[in-house]
């Protein structure tokens, strides 16, 4: 090689990407490897949002959805919020004695988790109106900070609010500062992420989208409250994503992020819309650093979702490729 043509190359090597050059700017994502995925999103937000570009997007109109479990933080080995709902449950075992000869109480006392996949999602929504209504909305509220403040996963022995997914929380923040409005879209109840959205996120609670109960409102002793009662409002998963993100957005999201069959119609109304739009999935693929599952997992199940990305040409981020950190607790 000519000596010249050696030093261009050796050059070009050490100087940084072309982005951080033109910007005079610390890497945004560091929680990222450089590659392909990485590279489109921050060529697509940079897209939307320069202003003489002619992909060009109004601040109004830059809405980004993300599902929670498995997209912003661990969803293995059960959800965290079926971790709340089965503390919940022996807690309140004592006041109901036959509990423990009926299904499905029977099953999640025991800890029967085969079992409790097996009885379907009726079974589950039973328990979460078993153990979420009858309370005010205040009083459950301080049960989920209660639960978060000592509740511990199995596995890293950390609170579950640590277990936010570190290249997550650093888009949430790159989007945030390109002007977008980040909405959390997920099934699991919108109660319960409120609680705690903003301090770990920086979603305030007026911005996350989830399956409900029914409220009633009273006066007691002269106070108001609202109280949560045992029927279920709304169940925000699958085709009731694109619906839940009408109904409280108005609008079509610019950007949307998934890891499960439950959020393809999410992903599937965002592309459809006119002009640029990017989805990703998250696809857990790290079973040293977090989990590996996706076709065969009863939580987070990733099939449908995962052919259609493929099909679709549309980015799916490994964690053991794309994600140099999975927490922030990670050296």
């Amino acid at each position: 090689m000519p000596f010249r043509c050696l030093m261009f190359l050796l050059l070009s090597l050490s100087l940084p990407p072309a982005w951080a050059a033109e910007t005079g700017a610390v890497d945004p994502l560091p929680a990222w490897t450089a590659g392909v995925n990485k590279q489109a999103i921050m060529a697509f937000v940079e897209r939307v949002t320069r202003p003489n570009s002619p992909d060009f997007v109004p601040v109004p109109e830059r809405i980004a959805v993300f599902d929670h479990d498995g997209t912003l933080w661990v969803e293995q080995p059960i959800y965290p919020q079926f971790v709340f709902v089965l503390e919940r449950l022996r807690t309140l075992a004592p006041r109901f004695p036959g509990w423990p000869s009926k299904q499905p109480f029977k099953a999640a006392l025991e800890g029967n988790y085969a079992s409790l996949a097996g009885q379907g999602p009726i079974a589950l929504q039973q328990l979460t109106i078993a153990t979420h209504s009858g309370l005010t909305t205040d009083q459950f509220d301080a049960a989920v900070k209660d639960w978060l403040a000592h509740a511990r996963h199995p596995r890293f022995v950390r609170p579950y609010s640590e277990l936010a997914y570190q290249p997550m929380l650093e888009l949430l923040s790159y989007l945030e500062r390109h002007e977008f409005k980040n909405w959390i879209v997920s099934g699991g109840s919108a109660d319960f992420i409120r609680v705690w959205s903003e301090r770990v996120y920086r979603i305030p609670p007026e911005r996350v989208i989830g399956s409900s109960v029914k409220l009633k409102f009273e006066m007691a002793e002269g106070k108001s409250l609202l109280v949560r009662l045992p029927e279920i409002d709304f169940i925000n998963s699958h085709a009731a994503k694109p619906v839940g993100i009408q109904q409280q957005i108005g609008r079509r999201p610019l950007m949307a992020f998934g890891n499960a069959d439950g959020d393809l119609q999410m992903l599937e109304w965002t592309s459809g819309g006119s002009g640029p739009r990017f989805v990703g999935l998250i696809r857990h693929t790290d079973a040293a650093r977090e989990y590996a599952y996706d076709r065969e997992a009863s939580v987070g199940h990733l099939e449908l979702a995962l052919d259609e990305a493929k099909r679709r040409r549309w980015p799916v981020v490994s964690i053991r490729d794309d994600w140099a950190k999975v927490f922030a607790f990670d050296r």
